[in-house]
């Protein structure tokens, strides 16, 4: 059939008004991008005198034996917190990642910043490269280790030390200090924060646990194996890592360390699962946890599925790595 000039031109504009006007219609009916769900949720928090104002100890605890992950938030005036010499009195919210996780006594948690250089805000580092290890227990108590990294001269010998002048500073209250002038001084303390809140990300699967010789109590390494094929991530928990650091009269606290894992290998003949992990702080295992003179050291693991344990160590007083093993029970998660 044949259209005729204006014909044809209204049939064409009909044609695209009818297209146009499905593909609104269209759009129009498509629903809204779904917000994805924050995966971290508040297991527990604090007022500044350290008094529980939501959530549980017990839910904290629950999550870090699941192999939650651990982020606190705080928040500080500038003046009271950053430079007390300032007229500005601005809030400042802090959210940490504590990579290290403790479980002591299966009910006691606490965390370590295990990858912070010290940062001096808000212009750039603080005077002399270290790491920073702050340490949060779930009452809100602190503590700090500083192993030095610029190989600046040390003037004591670890021991007791001498707590600073934090007059400047009312709401900073030093417990002790230790080891000033060495290359690792550490000290505990409490500072009155607005508020603590204990954020955990609670999507960890366990998989396989083992006792120390690598007796399977639940999972399978071949089921690790296989997850860890399809790219999912680890995390070891090692029951009885830090027992060495008590002394020989004293009994260690029972306790788990959690780390993830950077490279893994599974040997699918043997069924042998085997992961280095990212660096943690071991500590003196204790409720709170606590800083002392010889009482840490900082480092790699390489753990395997029969329970086999390889520890790379920095002495943080000398700065010299140490090798040592044992056998572990070890719990492995993936996500």
């Amino acid at each position: 059939m044949t259209f005729k000039g204006g014909g044809r031109r209204r049939l064409l504009g009909a044609g695209l008004g009818s297209l146009a006007g499905s593909a609104l219609a269209g759009l129009a009916g498509c629903a809204k991008p779904r917000e994805k769900e924050n995966p971290w949720k508040s297991a527990l928090q604090l007022d500044t005198s350290r008094q529980r104002v939501s959530g549980s100890e017990e839910a904290l605890a629950a999550a870090i034996r699941r192999g939650a992950d651990l982020r606190i938030r705080t928040e500080f005036k500038n003046n009271e917190h950053i430079d007390t010499s300032s007229d500005s009195a601005e809030l400042i919210e802090e959210v940490a990642e504590f990579a290290g996780t403790y479980l002591m006594e299966d009910r006691w948690v606490a965390g370590i910043m295990t990858l912070r250089q010290p940062i001096s805000l808000p212009d750039g580092f603080g005077s002399r490269p270290s790491m920073s290890f702050f340490l949060y227990n779930q009452d809100g108590s602190q503590a700090i280790a500083r192993p030095f990294l610029d190989g600046g001269e040390v003037t004591a010998e670890p021991g007791p030390s001498e707590p600073a002048d934090h007059s400047s500073m009312p709401k900073y209250h030093q417990m002790d200090s230790w080891d000033k002038g060495t290359n690792a001084p550490s000290s505990n303390f409490i500072y009155d924060f607005d508020l603590f809140k204990y954020l955990v990300r609670d999507d960890w699967e366990e998989v396989l646990s083992h006792n120390a010789e690598g007796k399977v109590t639940s999972g399978s390494a071949e089921e690790l194996g296989r997850q860890v094929a399809d790219g999912k991530e680890v995390k070891v928990a090692v029951r009885g890592l830090c027992a060495d650091l008590a002394g020989k009269d004293e009994k260690s606290v029972d306790h788990e360390v959690f780390v993830k894992t950077g490279s893994c290998y599974y040997y699918t003949e043997q069924r042998l699962f085997i992961a280095g992990t990212h660096p943690l702080v071991r500590v003196k295992p204790g409720v709170p946890l606590q800083y002392e003179s010889r009482g840490w050291d900082f480092g790699w693991l390489m753990a395997r599925t029969d329970g086999y344990v390889a520890r790379l160590l920095l002495n943080p007083y000398t700065l010299k790595f140490e090798r040592s093993q044992g056998h572990y029970p070890i719990r492995w998660f993936v996500r």
